[in-house]
């Protein structure tokens, strides 16, 4: 027992020394293989319901709850909301839903879309809040986990893109408002 215990204190000590945490901060190969082993192992619980549920619970909820935020804003009537995954009719899994009563030209886009408002909420995380953590390897994994799910459930669902292309004449609209506010910022209209 006394050997298990030197192992942990002599790897407790090397992952709390100042030139580890820097090497593991600074080198964007451990993130990429940190945000791969995440990925890896969220779809190595696709087989189980129980660990599936689990593990895209937190997820969900943002993406639903951004979904139905937005839409109740823009009066597309939220209601029906689900975060429990659910197998699908082809045998995969619907990770959560909302339901809209009132689905119109200019509601449908914003409101299948509004899963792409958590980049920002990714980007500030990034830059307001990771610079007052301290520099710990548990704080790092912490952002890390944290950043893979808002990011990777800011991506609309192909269900998603068929509520925003439900309408033609509102794709239109949100078309020529993006592209006025586009032109804008470029300087040029």
């Amino acid at each position: 027992m006394e050997h298990i215990y030197l192992i942990y204190s002599r790897l407790s000590a090397i992952i709390s020394s100042p030139a580890f945490l820097q090497h593991v901060l600074d080198n964007r190969f451990y993130l990429i293989l940190m945000v791969i082993f995440i990925s890896r192992f969220k779809y190595a619980t696709y087989k189980s319901m129980w660990m599936c549920t689990l593990v895209n619970i937190p997820g969900t909820f943002l993406h639903e709850t951004m979904h139905a935020l937005v839409g109740g804003l823009l009066n597309a009537q939220p209601c029906n909301f689900s975060i429990f995954p659910r197998r699908s009719m082809d045998g995969g899994y619907v990770m959560g839903s909302v339901a809209f009563r009132n689905i119109t030209g200019y509601n449908a886009v914003p409101a299948a879309l509004a899963p792409l408002l958590l980049l920002p909420m990714g980007y500030y995380l990034d830059k307001l809040i990771l610079p007052m953590m301290p520099a710990t390897l548990g704080n790092y994994l912490l952002y890390v986990l944290l950043q893979t799910i808002i990011i990777e459930n800011a991506v609309p669902s192909v269900q998603d893109m068929r509520v925003a292309g439900h309408d033609f004449m509102g794709v239109i609209l949100y078309l020529v408002l993006f592209g006025a506010l586009f032109l804008s910022w470029l300087g040029i209209y």
